[in-house]
C-alpha cells in the first residue's frame, strides 16, 4: 500500500533519466534541482497555488462546519411538516455523481458571471450541499440525550442558544471529522476546479500539477514528482493535528 507513496518521495530525489530505470525506492543519485525546479517551473512560483488552494479549502471547511451542523441540528432536534420527506430527499443526493450536475451548475454560475471565480467551488458549501456531512452530523446529534436540551431550556435557551452553546460544544469530532474529509477532498479535487477555473493565475494544486504534462503526455517527471510531495504537505499536517478529535470521545453523550 505504501510503495506507490514511498517511490514518488523516492522518484523526487533522482535525476529524471533513472526514474523509470531504476525501481528501486533507495536513489543511487540524488537530484535536489528537483524541487527547484519544479517551484518555479510554472508561471507563478508554487507557493502561489498552494495559497489559491488554501482560499478555497479554508472557505469549504468553514462552510461546511457552519451550514450542515445547523441543517443536521434542524433535521435531528426540530419538528417540521414533511421532515422525512425532505430528510429522504437529502439523503438521495448522495447517490448523485457530480458529473450529473456539474452542466446545470455551471450554467447557473455562468448566468451569474462567476466562471473563474472562487465562488461556485465555495458558495455552495455555505447552502449545506455536501448531504454525507450533514447526515453524520445529524446521527451523532440523535446520540446526545435531549434532557441537556431540556436544561438550557429551562434555563431560558432558545434553539440557537442551545445550538450554539450545548449541542456545538459536544461535536467537536463529528466536526473535526467533518473539516479533516473536506480539506483532503477539496485539496484533491481536480474535476470541479478544471471546469470552473480557466486563468492559470486562478489555478489551484491539482490544476497546477496538471500543467506538469504536455498534450503529448510527455512530462517534467522529477519537478512534478517533487510538487506532487509538496502538495501532500498540508493533508498530512492537517490530518495529524486532527487526528485526536477523530478517536477521542466519539462515544461520548456530555455526561461526565
Amino acid at each position: 500500500m505504501l510503495y506507490p507513496l514511498l517511490w514518488m518521495v523516492s522518484s523526487s530525489f533522482k535525476p529524471t533519466e533513472l526514474i523509470f530505470r531504476e525501481p528501486s525506492i533507495i536513489p543511487s543519485a540524488l537530484d535536489m534541482t528537483n524541487y527547484t525546479e519544479g517551484w518555479n517551473a510554472l508561471a507563478e512560483p508554487f507557493h502561489h497555488y498552494l495559497l489559491n488552494s488554501g482560499i478555497v479549502v479554508a472557505g469549504s471547511v468553514l462552510g461546511n462546519l457552519l451550514t450542515c451542523s445547523m441543517a443536521a441540528y434542524g433535521f435531528a432536534r426540530l419538528e417540521f411538516r414533511f421532515k422525512k420527506v425532505l430528510f429522504a430527499a437529502m439523503l438521495g443526493t448522495i447517490m448523485l455523481p457530480v458529473h450529473v450536475v456539474i452542466v446545470p451548475q455551471y450554467i447557473l454560475f455562468s448566468e451569474l458571471d462567476w466562471i473563474n471565480t472562487y465562488y461556485p467551488l465555495i458558495v455552495p458549501k455555505f447552502l449545506a450541499t455536501d448531504a454525507f456531512f450533514v447526515f453524520l452530523m445529524v446521527q451523532f446529534i440523535r446520540g446526545l440525550p435531549r434532557e441537556l436540551d431540556d436544561a438550557a431550556r429551562i434555563d431560558g435557551c432558545g434553539h440557537w442558544r442551545i445550538f450554539w452553546r450545548v449541542i456545538m460544544p459536544l461535536c467537536t469530532p463529528a466536526l473535526a471529522t467533518t473539516a479533516i474529509f473536506t480539506f483532503i477532498w477539496v485539496w484533491n479535487d481536480f474535476f470541479s476546479q478544471l471546469v470552473f477555473l480557466t486563468d492559470p493565475d486562478m489555478y489551484t494544486v491539482p490544476v497546477a500539477l496538471r500543467t506538469f504534462m504536455d498534450s503529448q503526455g510527455e512530462s517534467s517527471w522529477g519537478p512534478l514528482f517533487a510538487m506532487s510531495v509538496v502538495a501532500l504537505g498540508p493533508i498530512f499536517g492537517f490530518f495529524l493535528a486532527g487526528q485526536r478529535y477523530l478517536v477521542r470521545g466519539i462515544a461520548t453523550t456530555g455526561i461526565k
